[in-house]
């Protein structure tokens, strides 16, 4: 059996079509998709109706879920209050303008998703098992992403939300990181998916038009304009300037 977890598309339609485009080559049997598939970008419902299209499995993530839980903001606050900042985008911008586009019947799809998905002794979730804001970084050690990840009982857990791939073996358990197809923030601003299969877990990287991106991205006139093409040029994060 040969997975593929494709998480973070972020409203980006031109990388989600060179990821698919890309999963087709490798022949894959299924793919799970890890959350976060709308906010942030120019083209959320366009992103929305092409996985439901292809007929991926998927799950929610925490910008899916902030879509139609605004008291949501107020708890997030008082357990990160360094993320201020940012969730005022998020709730205050980014949601309404992306609510707008999307229309009722796509965000009831979007709340349908379930928070956690197992496939073939792969457990996907977005951030962490109960929590679709906080998840381990890269340079996590082995017992935080053990104590996050190992009660899951799965041989391969694979999640999202963090935007930094990585494959990690802890004992028995590998813990994998899909970055994010639509804003990557590691440096690298190419797509990325994970690949799973007999031999491992690899994480795949794909080109796509960045270009053509940023350009759709202004024309949408979306708030924050000018950090989003930052961010997928560079493929690094961006800290809001307020």
């Amino acid at each position: 059996m040969r997975l593929a977890v494709v998480s973070d598309v972020h409203g980006n339609l031109t990388a989600l079509d060179a990821v698919a485009a890309d999963v087709e080559r490798q022949g894959v049997d299924a793919v799970v998709q890890g959350g976060d598939l709308a906010l942030m970008g120019p083209r959320p419902a366009e992103v929305v109706d092409r996985i439901r299209e292809l007929g991926w499995e998927g799950i929610a993530g925490n910008t899916d879920e902030l879509l139609w839980r605004p008291e949501e903001r107020e708890r997030q606050e008082r357990i990160a209050p360094k993320l201020r900042p940012v969730l005022e985008l998020l709730f205050e911008e980014y949601a309404p303008f992306t609510r707008e586009l999307l229309g009722d019947e796509r965000i009831d799809w979007l709340r349908g998703l379930p928070l956690q998905l197992e496939r073939d002794g792969l457990v996907v979730v977005h951030a962490s098992p109960g929590d679709l804001w906080r998840a381990p970084m890269p340079d996590a050690d082995d017992e935080r992403l053990h104590a996050t990840y190992g009660a899951l009982g799965a041989a391969v857990v694979a999640y999202g939300h963090i935007h930094r791939p990585f494959v990690r073996t802890v004992g028995e358990l590998t813990v994998a990181n899909s970055g994010s197809v639509g804003m990557p923030w590691d440096g690298d601003p190419r797509a990325s998916y994970l690949l799973v299969d007999d031999d491992g877990v690899r994480v795949m990287r794909v080109e796509y038009d960045v270009e053509a991106e940023v350009g759709l991205l202004r024309r949408s006139r979306h708030p924050d304009v000018e950090r989003l093409v930052a961010m997928r040029r560079t493929g690094k994060f961006v800290r809001p300037k307020r």
